[in-house]
């Protein structure tokens, strides 16, 4: 059975989320502080964590990291912060995803199965053994690692999800919609700033220049294309 860590301070929110977990069959560890979190995610290791920032004890983008440590194990942050930067911190520190409060239950839930599937899918189905290289970065899809010189590069999995896509299609543009259905579900096909964000964070991590970018290019209104 799936085990879902829920780490939330509000009593309410945290019961609603255990209730609505459990009535579809997962197994849940409810936490209302980090430390909490951390110690039930060392004693029983999660397949998923869903997780609040604003915590009384530790913030939250430290249990992001203290989870890190430990394994790829998905995270999807659910917060009331809403301002891109605080989004892009959560992200960069290693969440999956990052829902704002208030949200729709079952949109929640929808992301958490995506998480989910996402972390089940291990490599790329018809990838082969095949090693992408560039000028500055290299990416092995099949050993899910990327490299900058002589660096790891650590991708969380939406963003290998992401990038696998468009690195499958080398210089055809793969419009807006496509890599949503793909990467997230076609529910979500209409969320373009998932892909907004998503694609800084990819840049960030690979291009030498992320504000000018070389290889992850954005076709303004129409897409994404990897250019070798």
């Amino acid at each position: 059975m799936t085990r879902v860590l829920v780490v939330e301070d509000d009593p309410q929110l945290l019961r609603a989320f255990t209730i609505n977990l459990k009535a579809r069959t997962y197994e849940v560890d409810a936490a209302p502080d980090g430390a909490t979190a951390l110690r039930l995610a060392a004693a029983r290791p999660p397949d998923a964590v869903l997780l609040d920032l604003g915590l009384p004890d530790i913030d939250g983008l430290d249990v992001i990291k203290g989870l890190r440590g430990w394994g790829q194990v998905p995270i999807l942050v659910v917060s009331a912060r809403r301002a891109e930067a605080e989004k892009i911190e959560a992200l960069d520190s290693g969440a999956d995803d990052y829902i704002t409060k208030p949200f729709s239950m079952e949109e929640l839930l929808a992301r958490l199965r995506v998480a989910l599937r996402h972390r089940a899918a291990g490599p790329v189905a018809g990838a082969g053994a095949r090693v992408v290289r560039t000028k500055d970065f290299t990416v092995d899809m099949v050993a899910k690692k990327a490299t900058r010189g002589d660096r790891d590069v650590r991708l969380t999995p939406t963003e290998w999800h992401l990038l696998e896509v468009l690195l499958r299609n080398p210089g055809r543009l793969v419009p807006q919609r496509e890599l949503l259905q793909e990467v997230w579900s076609p529910a979500h096909s209409d969320h373009t700033n998932y892909l907004r964000v998503y694609m800084a964070q990819l840049r960030r991590k690979l291009e030498a220049d992320p504000s000018h970018p070389r290889y992850l290019i954005t076709e303004p209104g129409m897409g994404y294309r990897f250019e070798e």
